[in-house]
């Protein structure tokens, strides 16, 4: 699994700044619940010098969400707007002494809510630039303009850091040819040449270690614990099924399918069928799966990609 600084165990588990501010005269809402991520961050500025006095927020998300929105707050409390602004999911990261690559988007998402929050305190009207027809990655809605600044400001080069900063290319992976023509368009302005070879080797690799069945184990002291009341083993599943559910249309829009065998406590067995069986990037829609249903339990969980059912369970 991930490996979880300190600090970001830390504010995961003792988050600052969170809930809600009542006098609050600056809110930003970005993300969306359906994708699995949705940060609301709400400021009080003192309108004669611009300063922010209070942050606060509420967010639904992975610990890494939490933990990136508790660092924002307390990183932009006592700066001027035009300070704030200049704050980057680089810093938000840095900050908790870093974050797993594949939740650097939740860095990404705290500096745009926070751009949503100012602009709403300025009476500006904020959009997260998603343009009709310039609609990337389906799965997590994602369009081509995030993508595109998202690879200027971290000065990213392969599909797999697209997916890590901005999740998009973690679902079906269909959108993977978009991302790599984005990719190729910004790299020649640095004038660099985009080169699909190596992100390739790494699907493949991920490949043949799926057809051992091989995937992290989980440690049970990894899983954090859950805010609220705990889920019954019938809840569980019914979440689990509804991930899966979601992530099914995308798949077969490629030909391909997966299904749910069978939970036997924190793992999940699944299997791809048609098109999604072969596929050299079947390791990271399951990535992206796994991530989807970890968001959805609040825990941590294995998705075990086999051709049927292990024999022992119920057992």
């Amino acid at each position: 699994m991930w490996n979880y600084s300190e600090k970001v165990q830390e504010h995961f588990f003792n988050p600052r700044n969170a809930g809600e501010l009542e006098e609050a005269n600056g809110i930003g809402d970005v993300g969306s619940l359906s994708c699995g991520d949705a940060l609301r961050l709400m400021l009080k500025v003192d309108e004669k010098t611009d300063t922010i006095l209070e942050a606060r927020f509420q967010t639904f998300g992975c610990g890494s969400a939490i933990a990136s929105s508790s660092a924002l707050t307390e990183i932009i409390k006592g700066k001027t707007l035009d300070e704030a602004l200049q704050v980057s999911n680089q810093e938000i990261a840095d900050y908790l002494d870093g974050l797993p690559p594949e939740k650097m988007h939740c860095s990404v998402m705290g500096r745009e809510a926070l751009q949503a929050a100012i602009a709403n305190y300025r009476g500006e009207e904020w959009h997260d630039d998603h343009e009709e027809g310039a609609l990337v990655c389906k799965c997590f809605a994602i369009d081509e303009v995030m993508i595109e600044d998202t690879i200027r400001a971290n000065n990213l080069s392969s599909v797999e850091e697209v997916t890590n900063y901005t999740k998009a290319g973690g679902g079906c992976s269909a959108c993977h040819e978009g991302i790599e023509e984005i990719l190729g368009k910004v790299l020649a302005e640095r004038g660099e040449v985009f080169s699909a070879g190596g992100a390739t080797q790494v699907a493949a690799d991920a490949e043949a270690a799926l057809t051992q069945i091989e995937m992290p184990e989980l440690p049970a002291e990894a899983a954090p614990a859950a805010s609220g009341p705990k889920l019954t083993n019938l809840q569980r599943i019914r979440k689990i099924e509804e991930v899966i559910e979601r992530a099914r249309p995308a798949l077969q829009r490629d030909r391909g399918d997966i299904e749910l065998l069978d939970v036997d406590g924190r793992k999940v067995y699944v299997k791809l069928t048609g098109a999604c069986s072969g596929c050299q990037m079947a390791s990271m829609t399951l990535t992206g799966i796994q991530q989807q249903m970890m968001e959805e339990l609040k825990e941590f969980v294995q998705l075990v990609p086999v051709s049927k059912a292990p024999a022992s369970m119920g057992a």
